[in-house]
């Protein structure tokens, strides 16, 4: 028997406590989950298909693979920002891009998702992977809403995220269950993320569920009218 990955039990989390939770982690993050994160990331930036001088954000870039990516499919004629709420994980992912040869295509933000730092209509593309996961549900829509105001008129977003629509593994999610009840600035929790863009005002071109560990993931890539 399966079933989602839902929390009963109602779990006080702050920005400042993920922060700090991602800042110790991060020089750690890539061997406690780099295999289960890499290959839904990879199918997510295929999906997303960034096209070289495109100027694109990610959200949450963590220790950096994602946006070494894209820096790869811009070119020079492109430029790759993006943002995320621990400093640790810059500094992790700003040492990765150096090393690829690749800092004067990207620019490195730390700040909050619901607050974007950028112009309106500023990008072709925005990519997201297990980040709107930390997010309440009452953030979704202001950091969605953010993502329409600075996405040019046909611009696509890309999201990588657990699932709540799509049932997991019985095991697996009661040990997710647990992993959040005990660690709720790092685990996060699932939405229902393709009618949360909907309501945003997107338009859905894509939507692919699947399963890494035993939990539902779901792979969406949606456009700006």
């Amino acid at each position: 028997m399966s079933q989602n990955i839902t929390h009963k039990k109602n779990v006080v989390r702050s920005k400042e406590a993920t922060k700090a939770g991602y800042d110790g982690l991060s020089k750690w993050y890539d061997a406690i989950t780099g295999s289960y994160l890499r290959k839904s990331r990879e199918r997510g930036l295929q999906k997303l298909n960034v096209d070289e001088g495109e100027t694109v954000l990610e959200i949450g870039f963590g220790t950096g693979h994602g946006i070494i990516a894209m820096a790869n499919s811009v070119g020079n004629a492109g430029k790759v920002y993006g943002l995320d709420i621990s400093e640790g994980m810059r500094s992790v992912a700003q040492n990765r891009i150096a090393k690829a040869g690749l800092s004067h295509r990207v620019k490195l933000n730390v700040g909050d998702a619901a607050k974007l730092p950028f112009e309106d209509n500023f990008f072709d593309a925005i990519f997201t992977s297990f980040t709107l996961e930390l997010l309440e549900t009452h953030e979704l829509p202001i950091v969605l809403l953010q993502c329409q105001r600075v996405l040019k008129a046909g611009g696509r977003i890309g999201v990588v995220s657990l699932s709540k629509k799509t049932e997991g593994n019985k095991i697996m999610t009661s040990l997710y269950r647990l992993a959040y009840r005990y660690y709720p600035d790092l685990a996060g929790h699932p939405h229902l993320i393709q009618k949360a863009l909907e309501e945003a005002g997107f338009h859905t071109l894509d939507a692919t569920q699947l399963s890494v560990w035993g939990l539902p993931v779901e792979i969406i890539l949606a456009q700006k009218p």
